[in-house]
């Protein structure tokens, strides 16, 4: 005799939606290239944006296209290296746009130098941007979700420089990226049971001022990649709005590689 036949379970799809409105994103390094990017992708989304830069009157132009498009941007002047300063813009976007519960860490700057002729000014502002920044920016933050009892998500950008080094330059700037997957992953541990989630994008070579600044010193690179190709930033927006959306939620600690499969493994 034949088994009854049975119903499958069922279970309920999760919200795939990344409409973002009714939350507030913080995007560091937000006055060109990738952070600029974030800054108007977050904002298409529905996100109110605080854009943050050393750069401030970059800024202008930002908030006024986001504002054009009908979003909300605000723009914050902010040096990450300066730690005193990194409270009080938080609180600056908190107090104008609401709690803040997604930030993207997005600021950093190259080395481009032998590690041996290193000044110690450049070493600690590479250091201090790269490394200190991000993990003082994501305390502030987590510091005022967990006080709030609300969830939140935190994106690092690192570099798939990360994970490989061919010893042409910029030790320093690979080894901060490491860092920063380290720090990734470890908040996530810590913070999991407040519900805020910690992730990592790690792009390969994509257009930006610093990328502009490799191809002055080394040439066309691209000759070197299967495809032949850098990444436009657009191409980093569905990760990005995959990482702060409800999609994710179950993901946390991750640190995923976008290169066109451009370096080794």
């Amino acid at each position: 005799m034949a088994d009854a036949e049975t119903t499958p379970p069922t279970f309920p799809l999760p919200n795939v939606s990344n409409d973002l409105t009714g939350h507030v994103a913080v995007v560091t390094g937000a006055s060109s290239g990738l952070g600029r990017r974030f800054a108007l992708t977050l904002a298409a989304a529905g996100a109110h944006v605080a854009a943050a830069a050393r750069r401030a009157e970059r800024l202008t132009d930002l908030a006024d296209e986001i504002t054009a498009a009908g979003g909300v941007c605000l723009p914050i002047a902010l040096d990450v290296t300066d730690a005193a300063r990194i409270g009080s813009a938080i609180a600056e976007a908190e107090e104008a746009l609401g709690l803040v519960d997604i930030l993207v860490n997005n600021a950093g700057i190259p080395d481009a130098q032998r590690a041996h002729k290193m000044s110690l000014e450049l070493t600690d502002a590479v250091l201090d941007t790269n490394v200190r920044a991000p993990w003082l920016l994501s305390n502030e933050v987590a510091r005022r979700l967990i006080a709030a009892e609300r969830p939140g998500r935190i994106v690092n950008i690192s570099s798939m420089g990360s994970y490989h080094y061919a010893g042409n330059g910029a030790a320093l700037y690979s080894m901060t990226k490491a860092a920063v997957n380290r720090m990734t992953e470890v908040l996530a541990v810590e913070w999991s049971r407040f519900h805020i989630n910690v992730n990592a994008i790690a792009p390969g070579a994509f257009s930006s001022e610093m990328m502009d600044g490799m191809l002055e010193r080394m040439g066309d690179i691209t000759k070197f990649f299967p495809r032949k190709r850098i990444g436009d930033p657009a191409q980093l927006d569905s990760t990005l709005l995959y990482l702060v959306s409800p999609a994710s939620t179950m993901v946390t600690g991750t640190v995923i590689g976008v290169d066109d499969g451009q370096g080794p493994r």
